[in-house]
């Protein structure tokens, strides 16, 4: 019996719910609750480990100057900055170091793997006039 507002109500009278209604002093099953955290940490520590490992995408990059064969192919001793300049661009980096000379590097690095695609020309002037083509150089090789 369950003693209502109104006085004494049987409790087959109530519906389902209400008869199955936990008490508040009452606490569910220790063990399924442990069972359950478990269960979310393993799912948890599981996605993480698969969205952290192999599953994020790299871009492919492109660094420095891109140097045409033909363009360089123009490129003569006797030449002036300037059209070196109208040929190949200006560099990337200006050396404070050697301003007598022009590096112009390139490389491709398509998603995690090393460079495929390495280029590295130096041009040396003397008194604005190019003097020196250095082409083809080595780059180092974990680039």
């Amino acid at each position: 019996m369950i003693r209502a507002y109104y006085g004494a109500v049987d409790s087959s009278a109530l519906p389902l719910h209400r008869q199955c209604a936990r008490k508040p002093h009452q606490r569910p099953d220790i063990q399924h609750e442990y069972a359950m955290r478990r269960l979310i940490l393993l799912a948890l520590i599981s996605s993480t480990f698969a969205f952290s490992t192999g599953c994020v995408y790299r871009a492919n990059i492109a660094q420095g100057n891109l140097i045409e064969q033909d363009d360089l192919d123009q490129v003569e001793v006797g030449m002036t900055r300037n059209q070196v300049r109208f040929l190949l661009g200006t560099p990337m980096i200006g050396d404070p170091f050697h301003q007598a000379r022009w590096d112009y590097v390139y490389y491709v690095t398509i998603g995690r793997n090393p460079a495929t695609f390495k280029r590295w020309v130096t041009i040396v002037f003397e008194n604005d006039i190019v003097t020196e083509i250095q082409r083809d150089q080595e780059l180092d090789p974990d680039l």
